[in-house]
């Protein structure tokens, strides 16, 4: 048992051995065949938190990853961190077909739910603090793992994203190269009361009856590749699953020209729903790591 132990303590140390992540082979990446990529620091809290980062397209595991500056705060605050790498020659990820939309559907989404079922098993993380972020088509699945495995995941943080579902396109399928692509959706043009977004999430995993995933919605309004009416559709989307009904602006915040929305009772930290709009800000609002920990409460 103490051999076994010291076994697992080095494969860890390894994985972690420098800020740089690495590929995990021996996973099998079913059901759609995504690459697993993981950054596992030498010093882990026991149980370590999850955070699963999700890329862009025409991007990849390893771009986002020093895109975004989570590494840094991994090593210090002690938690795994996932980057799913996209198997589709546009590096997009698959937001529409029924198959990713749905638990269990035998989509992206579930091969991403599998990478945490693997860190949980192989790196002693926490299946109670996994949590889930990502920018443009990383947002989109973002709002797809937050709708269809409320079970895993328990806040998400959406970079310049659209509401879970409304990239929908029939026909579309889990394999297909490209995923299927929304122009209506991605320009803004789909809009439904809160009530029919809330009933579309819940319709993606119908005998769950458990809490929800806390969720923090960042968009830019001169966003021109998924345009900003989606962010006020998003946050009604959410405030209806959440059953939020009242909300607050601050200006200026977290930094000038950005607006806070706070929806609910709580703070920028603690509220089940957090919306930031950022003036002037295209395609896509830059990553605030700081305020994603914070938000998930691991710093």
């Amino acid at each position: 048992m103490k051999l076994l132990s010291t076994i697992t303590t080095l494969a860890i140390a390894t994985v972690g051995s420098s800020q740089s992540i690495t590929k995990v082979n021996d996973f099998s990446g079913t059901p759609t065949n995504l690459g697993m990529y993981v950054y596992v620091p030498s010093n882990l809290k026991t149980p370590a938190p999850i955070v699963v980062a999700v890329h862009h397209c025409q991007g990849s595991a390893q771009g986002y990853s020093t895109e975004s500056h989570y590494m840094p705060l991994a090593t210090q605050h002690g938690f795994i961190l996932i980057y799913p790498n996209s198997r589709s020659s546009g590096g997009c990820f698959d937001v529409s077909s029924d198959a990713t939309l749905k638990h269990n559907g035998g989509g992206d989404s579930q091969t991403i739910v599998n990478m945490v079922k693997y860190a949980v098993d192989k790196y002693g993380g926490d299946a109670n603090r996994t949590f889930v972020t990502g920018t443009s088509s990383g947002a989109m699945m973002t709002n797809v793992l937050l709708g269809a495995y409320p079970d895993v995941f328990k806040a998400g943080s959406v970079y310049s994203g659209v509401p879970d579902g409304c990239f929908a396109v029939p026909g579309s399928t889990a394999t297909q190269d490209p995923p299927g692509w929304n122009n209506q959706c991605a320009n803004g043009q789909t809009t439904k009361t809160a009530q029919a977004w809330g009933d579309q999430v819940r319709s993606y995993y119908p005998d769950y009856t458990g809490p929800r995933p806390r969720v923090q919605v960042w968009h830019g309004t001169a966003d021109s590749t998924l345009r900003y009416p989606n962010y006020q559709e998003t946050l009604k989307q959410w405030s209806n699953v959440l059953g939020l009904t009242t909300s607050k602006d601050t200006p200026n915040t977290p930094q000038s020209g950005y607006t806070m929305t706070i929806y609910g009772d709580g703070t920028a930290t603690t509220a089940q729903l957090v919306g930031y709009s950022a003036q002037g800000v295209g395609h896509t609002v830059p990553v605030h790591e700081p305020q994603d920990l914070a938000f998930f409460g691991i710093a």
